[in-house]
């Protein structure tokens, strides 16, 4: 992926060491590999930001692996016969970053997308050493790409997603490419011997941002601790704590 003279710039003068931080990116597209991903090309922008600085990064396709439709951590256990999610799941706990990528159908998501979003909310539910839930201190952002209209509704939805399960969002944390509505050139393709959206600045601007600023919150949570562990902590509400509320059955 060559990046813009910009993106190189900010790359070459950064500060800052993002060395230990993890970024996993899931690439919701309906093609399994080794079909080509527009999405994907746009994903490989944020990518090539972060690994630039230091950041391991991994990007996984979830429709080529066999995942069940449920909200259970394992739904081997619920009447599947195979489930890779718990397998994807020590990937999700292992990064600092999580970056959705997904194409728009009809106005929407797609459907990979909204079962991944199902799975996450599925294991949301497991604490961290801190008895907080599992995504806390955790940064999230996607990336849409299409031929309709639909980023920032496609964002809105994902974005709220993992807020709700615990994911914090930074500023400009979302990117996307729309080519000309219908049938089309789509994100990356060769057209009169240019990649298509590849020389917009409106989305490059944009992914860059968006790359920018999950690092820098990822950085700043991490050396934080992550989020401070006081009124959110799910193993002390159960055990009765209500954190300054008062509560007259809590001796």
């Amino acid at each position: 992926m060559e990046l813009r003279p910009q993106q190189r710039d900010w790359n070459e003068t950064n500060p800052y060491d993002f060395s230990d931080l993890r970024a996993l990116f899931l690439n919701c597209t309906l093609k399994p590999s080794p079909q080509r991903s527009h999405t994907e090309g746009l994903l490989d922008v944020a990518r090539a930001i972060m690994e630039t600085n230091g950041v391991a990064v991994e990007v996984l396709r979830p429709v080529d692996h066999a995942l069940a439709f449920g909200v259970y951590k394992d739904m081997t256990e619920h009447g599947w016969d195979v489930d890779a999610w718990p397998e994807i799941y020590e990937k999700v706990k292992a990064a600092d970053i999580l970056v959705l990528g997904s194409p728009i159908w009809l106005g929407e998501k797609s459907s990979v997308c909204s079962l991944v979003i199902e799975r996450l909310y599925a294991t949301s539910g497991d604490l961290n050493t801190h008895g907080q839930y599992a995504y806390y201190g955790k940064v999230g952002g996607c990336i849409v790409t299409g031929n309709e209209d639909g980023i920032k509704h496609c964002s809105m939805g994902i974005l709220y997603a993992l807020q709700h399960l615990g994911y914090t969002i930074p500023p400009q944390a979302d990117a996307g490419w729309i080519g000309e509505a219908g049938p089309g050139a789509s994100y990356g393709d060769l057209v009169d011997g240019e990649r298509v959206g590849v020389s917009n600045d409106f989305t490059q601007r944009n992914t860059t941002f968006l790359a920018w600023n999950l690092m820098h919150l990822a950085r700043m949570l991490k050396d934080a601790g992550g989020i401070p562990a006081h009124g959110n902590q799910r193993s002390l509400w159960e055990a009765g704590c209500r954190f300054d509320h008062p509560n007259p059955e809590h001796r």
